[in-house]
């Protein structure tokens, strides 16, 4: 713990999010004070038995009610910090019918945040924001993506992707036009797919495949593949992003490698096998994958990706910030054995 943190006070958006409780245990354990916005305080005292497994910190822990939806509460809870984390945005595992749903949220949330942050001198706003802004809309063959492309929202990118991306560049726009006397540095972090051990029962939409290889729920793997990374990077590039003089005004892809589902699988086997976990492992072919997204909302957002290798280039979080992430089969491993754990 460094103890010179603990004068900081850092706001950490949607705080029971899957990225955002990693977000806050490791600036917790870096010595910060932490102030979490939630929904509902229903939510307070389960969060924090899941940060009491790893670190004693409730006096330099807070929570604050306020919604992405309702100016109501930000400016009380930005008030004193001068960083903050907007991690909170909707993200479910199927795109609704109206795409607004998660459009507004993701957009008019990030500028609410924004303007808070703005009007109380918070020095820098760590957005994360998703390789979804990123890579849609195109296609990825023969390419390596940099923080220089944008996903193509005129092309069939899905609610979720367009959020993303309206909300990142909603962002940048209003840093770019800050009114007369307002000084706010941004930086973004855009993860791949996520996974990584869970700290509570609540899960995350991006550990579904991996969820249904241990449950058996696909009978072999289709031809879809994910760039990985684990959630404590994840985390990490975002502390790392919030104090580095040289990551304002900068966007960092967030992202390991690429692995197809079918070397996932065989990463489950080779671990759980001897568990009693029987790992679905043969190929699947594409016509069984579009059958079942007839009847599965969850894979037919999936359909659209079959047989698509998709390539990152996370060389200037690594060379401008250090990051060193860990073996991707690290955060396969420690995500079944969460999701065991949790019974989930």
């Amino acid at each position: 713990m460094n103890e010179d943190n603990q004068s900081t006070t850092v706001l950490v958006t949607g705080a029971s999010g899957y990225i955002a409780m990693h977000c806050v245990l490791q600036l917790l354990q870096e010595g910060y004070r932490v102030r979490g916005t939630l929904r509902s305080p229903s939510r307070e005292k389960k969060l924090r038995d899941a940060f009491a497994q790893h670190i004693d910190a409730d006096d330099r822990l807070k929570f604050v009610t306020a919604d992405l939806m309702s100016d109501e509460g930000w400016a009380d809870a930005v008030s004193g910090c001068q960083y903050v984390h907007h991690v909170a945005s909707p993200n479910p595992i199927i795109d609704p019918k109206d795409e607004d749903e998660l459009i507004i949220p993701a957009r008019d949330g990030t500028l609410r945040v924004l303007q808070a942050a703005a009007n109380a001198g918070v020095q820098r706003v760590v957005l994360t924001s998703s390789v979804a802004a990123i890579i849609l809309g195109h296609d990825p063959q023969g390419r390596i993506f940099t923080e220089a492309d944008w996903s193509n929202i005129d092309a069939d990118i899905g609610a979720y992707g367009k959020s993303k991306t309206l909300a990142e560049r909603a962002a940048w726009d209003y840093i770019e036009n800050l009114p007369a006397g307002k000084t706010l540095e941004l930086a973004v972090i855009n993860p791949s797919f996520v996974f990584g051990p869970l700290l509570d029962e609540n899960g995350s939409p991006s550990l579904e495949p991996i969820r249904r290889l241990l449950r058996r729920k696909v009978p072999g793997c289709p031809r879809l593949g994910f760039s990985i990374v684990d959630v404590r990077d994840v985390a990490t590039a975002h502390l790392l992003a919030m104090t580095a003089p040289q990551a304002a005004g900068k966007r960092f892809i967030c992202s390991t490698e690429f692995l197809w589902l079918r070397e996932i699988a065989l990463i489950l086997e080779n671990e759980f096998a001897g568990r009693g976990y029987r790992i679905p492992t043969r190929p699947l072919p594409d016509f069984a994958m579009r059958l079942m997204g007839l009847f599965d909302g969850g894979i037919r957002r999936l359909v659209p990706s079959l047989g698509q290798r998709t390539d990152l280039s996370s060389d200037l979080l690594q060379n401008t910030l250090d990051w060193q992430p860990r073996p991707v089969q690290e955060a396969i491993v420690d995500t079944a054995e969460s999701l065991i754990e949790y019974n989930l």
